[in-house]
């Protein structure tokens, strides 16, 4: 379980195949604190630790995982968003984040706003998955808050210090992110669906 509030950016280091899946290697400042088999939430997909060697640690990606996340299109000196799993007792600043991602969607616009950044997310229309205004939206793994939110399309207005401290510095329009959508509005529409069948 995570909160959304990103810790620190990480760098890929090693990517490599094994059959299906992706191991990838990953150099952060956090790494001398992780253990082996704890999770850790790498652009909102949580990973379980399976080594740690330095300053670096890897995790694997399995087919699935790499299907319906963006974590594919990872690249060697590329840099993620990264969140340690939330200790019982701590204060939950963002909102509640499972780092199971729903869906991929694309960023088609970012527009400046005089202090904020807009920026204008698309997925697809068919899915269930729902946005509500001033709702909780998780993308790349970052808790923040839905303005403009349509059928299948939503923006967040992005504050300087998240902007500067978030992979959101090196985002481009037509780049893929991972969404996470509110879990308790998943369960709403799940419900909503069993009253309508």
């Amino acid at each position: 379980m995570f909160t959304g509030i990103i810790e620190t950016l990480g760098s890929v280091k090693n990517l490599s195949k094994e059959q299906e899946n992706m191991h990838i290697t990953i150099e952060s400042d956090f790494t001398s604190e992780l253990k082996i088999d704890q999770s850790v939430s790498h652009n909102g997909v949580c990973l379980t630790v399976v080594e740690i060697e330095g300053d670096n640690y890897t995790v694997t990606a399995i087919k699935e995982t790499l299907e319906k996340t963006n974590l594919a299109k990872l690249q060697v000196n590329d840099t993620v968003n990264l969140e340690r799993g939330m200790k019982l007792g701590d204060r939950l600043d963002g909102h509640i984040v499972q780092g199971h991602v729903d869906e991929v969607g694309i960023c088609t616009e970012i527009k400046d706003a005089e202090g904020s950044t807009y920026f204008t997310f698309m997925y697809n229309a068919s899915s269930e998955n729902i946005t509500i205004e001033k709702g909780s939206i998780t993308v790349n793994g970052v808790s923040l808050t839905v303005v403009n939110s349509k059928k299948n399309k939503f923006s967040v207005a992005i504050i300087p210090y998240t902007l500067e401290n978030t992979t959101f510095q090196h985002l481009k329009v037509g780049d893929e992110v991972n969404l996470e959508f509110d879990v308790i509005g998943k369960y709403v529409t799940r419900l909503q669906s069993f009253k309508e069948n």
